[in-house]
């Protein structure tokens, strides 16, 4: 049975994610900070949950370390993320650190000891990062636009370097329906749906269904790729 690490498991998105893996097969490690967000998954079978800090370079590294040996460890969803809705000049230096430790230092770590460690077994993996159409266009919260932007740049970095060892693909979502979409602002809500050319909201289970995708074979050419999930709302 291969594994799949999903961070940020705790959350609407992540727990899509979890639900999908288990039903295709996979067995699932549901890693998130806030233990109480991950006490429902533990009733699914196949999950064993971790409480970590995906920021703190010694934790993540610890984590890893526990998996070194675990040859079924195949796919590595990085999925943790915040989103403060602030704009750029409310922004103090602790608040831009965490949004940027979160976001972009999280991602990166998790997948440089994914990576060793499938370099370690002699296997080969799949990382998919959930980015945002944010990193894409732009948003009112710069910080958040910046983040997204650089998971873009990571992905298609890390495929750059190792696509013998793994695939990596993002997937960049316009608004789902979960509690981070509360902080949006009004306005901008309405601005997205305006520009939607697919007027069905997207949800959670529509981004579990596209990582899905890119962690079976049927997407084995696609490395270094976005993928679009914005109904139309932005196109390129």
């Amino acid at each position: 049975m291969k594994k799949i690490l999903i961070t940020g498991a705790g959350g609407g998105i992540g727990k899509a994610i979890c639900e999908r893996s288990i039903k295709e097969g996979f067995s699932v490690v549901a890693i998130d900070i806030n233990s109480d967000s991950l006490e429902p998954l533990e009733q699914l079978p196949n999950i064993e949950t971790k409480v970590l800090d995906i920021s703190n370079y010694n934790e993540v590294k610890e984590l890893f370390s526990y998996f070194k040996n675990d040859r079924s460890v195949y796919g590595l969803i990085n999925n943790a993320g915040i989103y403060n809705a602030l704009n750029l000049i409310e922004y103090n230096e602790e608040k831009i650190n965490t949004i940027l430790d979160i976001n972009v230092k999280g991602p990166t770590i998790c997948s440089k000891f994914f990576i060793e460690n499938l370099k370690f077994n002699g296997k080969k993996g799949k990382i998919i990062n959930i980015s945002s159409v944010s990193g894409q266009e732009g948003s009112s919260d710069a910080l958040y636009g910046l983040s997204k932007a650089a998971i873009i740049g990571l992905t298609k970095s890390l495929a750059m370097s190792f696509t013998s060892t793994v695939l990596v693909n993002t997937v960049a979502p316009t608004m789902v329906d979960t509690f981070m979409m509360e902080k949006i602002p009004k306005w901008r809500q309405t601005e997205y749906n305006s520009q939607n050319l697919i007027k069905t909201p997207v949800t959670a289970k529509d981004v579990a269904d596209t990582v899905n995708f890119l962690l079976s074979d049927e997407s084995n050419h696609y490395t270094g790729a976005t993928f679009d999930l914005n109904n139309g709302g932005y196109l390129r």
